[in-house]
């Protein structure tokens, strides 16, 4: 489902940046809300995740209420390559929209169908809006409204006021908020993913196709997910999907354990 952002609709005067302030930009994201009412139960207190990602979470999924924020690999000047933090924060929609729960995109334009769906993503219960602009926090909180899983990439570093209000609205709604860019995002989150250490396999000398990508991630965070944690992950694997990476256990763990 794909929801038009309120700039484009129409002529707007250019002083006043796209916001849905109009009755019928509120109404648009109150029917997607409404429409995309989460199926699983809200007193159910985690979300799964793929198994290789498990690991990362203290308590094996994605606790409802929650905040988390995934932090790419910085690149060289000029590198125009992925962080690999939005690959990662697709994977976490996978398991919870398999298993019925309703997932939002705000600010992630760009993004294919095919790899969505090979990232095992249900495209039946994804809602996107791709490109909010100035509206992307009000977009956000909409969302957080209807669906248990929403990831936002924030076209400018938020406010702190801004932001501890989609955090408040998150943990009143049992929602789940991933936040795509640690430079934007003011809040200490729930858990912190930072990518690293990535490398991609199957060019070889020159020749041949990259069909997969190994990166180490460190999960970080507050209360019972302070403690870091390190693993290894094929994201995508050859499968377009994710896996642990060669030489780690079942769950995607580092073998020589927690950082």
């Amino acid at each position: 489902m794909f929801v038009t952002p309120p700039a484009t609709r129409g002529s707007r005067p250019p002083d006043r940046p796209g916001r849905p302030d109009r009755p019928g930009d509120r109404a648009a994201l109150a029917l997607l809300a409404e429409r995309a009412r989460p199926v699983a139960a809200s007193g159910t207190r985690l979300l799964p995740v793929a198994p290789p990602l498990a690991g990362l979470f203290p308590d094996g999924g994605l606790r409802r209420g929650s905040t988390v924020v995934v932090a790419g690999q910085p690149l060289p000047a000029g590198d125009a390559g992925g962080d690999g933090a939005l690959s990662l924060a697709l994977a976490l929609l996978s398991a919870a929209s398999s298993a019925g729960s309703w997932c939002a995109l705000v600010g992630v334009d760009g993004l294919g169908a095919v790899a969505a769906h090979d990232m095992g993503i249900d495209l039946g219960r994804l809602a996107v809006i791709p490109s909010p602009g100035a509206a992307w926090a009000e977009a956000a909180a909409a969302v957080v409204d209807g669906v248990d899983l929403v990831v936002v990439r924030p076209p400018f570093a938020a406010r702190p006021a801004m932001a501890r209000r989609l955090v408040a609205r998150t943990r009143e709604r049992r929602s789940v908020l991933v936040v795509v860019g640690r430079a934007t995002w003011p809040e200490p989150p729930d858990v912190l993913l930072s990518v690293g250490e990535m490398e991609w396999d199957g060019a070889g000398a020159g020749e041949g196709y990259l069909c997969a990508r190994r990166m180490t991630v460190t999960a970080t965070g507050r209360r019972s997910s302070a403690r870091p944690r390190r693993f290894r992950l094929w994201l995508p694997a050859a499968n377009g999907g994710v896996s642990g990476g060669a030489g780690a256990g079942p769950d995607g763990a580092d073998p020589e354990g927690p950082a």
